[in-house]
């Protein structure tokens, strides 16, 4: 019977308690390199550096390329000097940048040290792109194709390039000035008589500059389907080009990201079973401050409304069900335009329409929850009771929908990342304002 991950890692968790090093490495030996790479991203860093030693060099290095970039630095800094310049020096240029923001500046520069002078300039061109950029991203390493170059003549070329290339599924085409006029498919190369000139048979290219972001020109390889995407400078010269599998890497990276800042946590940048505890706590603390400050807000709300609560004190049972509805309200709005913004659906001058495409999404959801809220709550506790909850009801949706729904717009327009400003803080200003136009109605409706 084929074992689980779990039940593979208890083993191994068994063979380290006793030290067992040669049956962990005839363990690993007669496993697949995913089931091997799962294995491995669930230790804990000190064990990760013994246990990676026991694969085969080659094998090892597959596994290396398979970690996110966080797993890949917390493992740098568990090998020995000579072990990791040799695994740096075989990686590419771009899987070097990912993996040099993941580590002190010390090591960065010994480890840039240790590379050939040819490697080192290449991995340096990368490195020169600002951060968040698809300069930082790209490949220096392809095979370009000449306009006025043969069918044949560009497939001894890529022959000759099929070592260090990127890849060759898809072949920019340039002109004497480097300058990228198309793109060309190895199956069309392929498919053409020898003789055919290259510029009858390329297509438009679809190109980025280096200093566009990174999720952008991702989003748009996959929206479009392109096996690869050639990178130019702002004078339209070839740099570089981004490859299929490093956009949906960008893209996993950029999500991971987005869905760890709207449940209130940092990213942690690596697995779950390889992050040490304290790194646990410190991407958890600053949100829960956040919404701690944010509930003492709402309780001085509530002091300021205690009058009110005295007089009828049957309004306090409804607070949790209003804060509650405003909020998961307003998370959901957020959330959408969240998404669309990285799906490239809406933009920040967009801000008119969905302002106004949510307030009537929210005073329709408000409206109908509202019905139900006064109905209930007037058949339990009275229809005076029940006006105040379905207007707050109403009220609440319809503001919530609306600030959550231009609220990651606004952190776009202020170069903030939109996630930052979704659940955490939408609750924390919903709860409040909630609560104000709650004792507000219930003070106009009842009397007090």
């Amino acid at each position: 019977m084929t074992k689980t991950l779990a039940d593979l890692q208890n083993d191994l968790d068994a063979l380290l308690q006793r030290g067992d090093l040669e049956d962990i490495a005839h363990l690993l030996g007669d496993l697949s390199t995913r089931e091997v790479t799962g294995l491995l991203e669930r230790l804990p860093t000190n064990q990760l550096a013994v246990v990676f030693r026991l694969l085969p060099k080659d094998r090892a290095m597959t596994v290396f390329e398979r970690f996110d970039p966080g797993h890949q630095g917390a493992l740098v800094q568990g090998l020995r000097t000579a072990e990791v310049t040799d695994i740096f020096a075989r990686l590419d240029p771009d899987d070097r940048a990912w993996l040099l923001e993941e580590l002190p500046a010390g090591l960065t520069a010994r480890l840039l040290q240790g590379l050939t002078s040819s490697e080192r300039q290449m991995t340096a061109e990368v490195l020169g792109y600002p951060k968040g950029s698809i300069g930082r991203r790209m490949s220096p390493e392809y095979i370009a194709a000449r306009t006025g170059a043969t069918a044949g003549e560009t497939l001894e070329r890529v022959k000759m390039g099929l070592d260090k290339a990127e890849t060759i599924y898809t072949l920019p085409v340039i002109d004497d000035t480097r300058h990228v006029i198309g793109v060309v498919s190895l199956r069309d190369v392929l498919r053409a008589d020898p003789d055919t000139v290259v510029s009858e048979i390329m297509q438009e290219p679809v190109t980025a500059t280096a200093y566009d972001q990174d999720e952008a020109v991702a989003r748009r390889a996959a929206d479009l389907g392109l096996l690869a995407v050639p990178i130019v400078d702002l004078e339209n010269r070839l740099v570089g080009i981004l490859t299929i599998d490093d956009a949906a890497r960008i893209l996993e990276f950029e999500e991971t990201e987005d869905s760890s800042r709207q449940g209130g946590v940092e990213p942690l940048r690596r697995p779950y079973f390889a992050t040490p505890v304290r790194r646990l706590v410190s991407s958890r603390i600053v949100w829960l401050l956040v919404l701690a400050l944010g509930a003492a807000l709402t309780v001085h709300v509530l002091s300021v409304f205690e009058n009110t609560l005295a007089e009828v004190t049957t309004l306090a049972l409804f607070v949790p069900l209003l804060i509650g509805t405003g909020g998961n309200t307003g998370n959901q709005a957020a959330t959408t335009v969240t998404r669309a913004l990285a799906l490239g659906d809406v933009g920040t001058r967009d801000v008119r329409k969905v302002f106004v495409r949510e307030f009537a999404v929210g005073l329709s959801l408000g409206i109908l929850l509202g019905f139900f809220g006064f109905v209930i709550v007037g058949i339990l506790f009275g229809f005076d009771i029940g006006l105040v909850i379905g207007l707050t009801i109403a009220s609440v949706c319809t503001l919530a929908a609306t600030i959550g729904g231009i609220m990651p717009l606004i952190a776009r327009l202020i170069k903030v990342d939109p996630a930052v400003f979704s659940n955490p803080f939408i609750t924390t200003f919903v709860d409040a304002t909630g609560l104000i136009i709650y004792f507000l109605i219930a003070k106009a409706v009842l009397g007090i």
